[in-house]
Formats: C-alpha cells, sequence, structure tokens
C-alpha cells in the first residue's frame, strides 16, 4: 500500500469538487420547482451535471475498488482515521444519491432529463404515487448534509495541513 492517492483518484476527486462548485452555482440560482414549472435552460443543465456527478462518483468509487485506498498517515489517533472512512463514505453515498434522488424527483415531475441530446429513462411514472417527497429529501440532503460534510472534510484537511503539519492534505493535492 502507498502513503498517497493515486494521480487518477486525485484527478477524480478534484472534478468532483469543480463539478459541485458548478451544481451549486446552477441550483442557486435557477427557479424553484414548483408544480408547473417548466424546464428551462438552467434545471435542464442542473439535471444534466447531476448525471455527470453521479457517473464520475461510480467511476471514482470502481477506481478505489480496483486501487484500494492508501494506508493511513502515521500517528493519527484511531478515532481520527475512523472519522475519515465514515464521512468519505457517506459522501460517497450521498454522490449517488442526490443525483439518483434528483432524477426520481424529475420523473415524477414529468421533467425530462437529457444528456447528449438523449432524453434519458424516467426512473418512477409521472405523479406515481408515494415518490413526491423526493425532491424535498433532495434538498435537505444537498444544501444542508453535503455542504456540512464538505465543510467537515475541508476542515480536517486544513487541521491536518495548518495545526497536526502532517501529509494528510499533501496525500490529494496534485504533485502532493
Amino acid at each position: 500500500m502507498t502513503k498517497s492517492y493515486t494521480s487518477t483518484a486525485k484527478f477524480l476527486h478534484w472534478l468532483i469538487l469543480a463539478l459541485l462548485v458548478v451544481q451549486f452555482a446552477v441550483a442557486w440560482s435557477m427557479p424553484h420547482i414548483g408544480r408547473n414549472t417548466p424546464v428551462t435552460t438552467l434545471i435542464s443543465l442542473h439535471f444534466t451535471l447531476g448525471i455527470v456527478i453521479l457517473a464520475v462518483a461510480l467511476v471514482r468509487l470502481a477506481w478505489r475498488a480496483a486501487q484500494g485506498e492508501p494506508e493511513p498517515e502515521d500517528g493519527l489517533p484511531p478515532w481520527q482515521t475512523a472519522s475519515a472512512r465514515i464521512v468519505h463514505w457517506l459522501l460517497y453515498l450521498l454522490l449517488l444519491a442526490l443525483p439518483l434522488l434528483g432524477w426520481i424527483n424529475a420523473s415524477w415531475r414529468g421533467m425530462p432529463v437529457v444528456m447528449a441530446g438523449l432524453e434519458l429513462p424516467k426512473l418512477v411514472a409521472t405523479r406515481a404515487p408515494g415518490w413526491g417527497w423526493t425532491g424535498d429529501v433532495h434538498e435537505v440532503l444537498s444544501n444542508y448534509v453535503l455542504l456540512a460534510l464538505v465543510g467537515l472534510h475541508v476542515a480536517a484537511a486544513l487541521y491536518h495541513h495548518f495545526i497536526r503539519g502532517d501529509r494528510v492534505l499533501q496525500r490529494m493535492l496534485p504533485g502532493g
């Protein structure tokens, strides 16, 4: 096992971050999606970015499964290693669940999800009973849970860099 992430893992990590930044900018700029909201360019872009994030997260998980993860940094307390693993897996879970919830909600609302000019299949029928909750859960998980976990992830990386002075952050930096 190595102490650093592969260049592919680093690229995928930073690509997901860049996609999330753009996704949040689009999400916060687009109109509120209500009962009769038409699909605007921003809403369509939000859907597309969600599918791209889902695809990149799946590639990242496949890469991690094939390559493994680096050994923990020497001298870390076990609770920090365990906390980091929990936060990472929760982030992966959200990177999969949020696009799927959004796609389900778009399907439920009858809104097309289009990628490269092709309409993707609906995951549930329009107004299918029992699926109306997906938009609210998508919003709460993204605006609160995902942002809190990303904030915790960033704070931990900065803590390790500036307070502990270890290599935790450098292991994920390009060229680190």
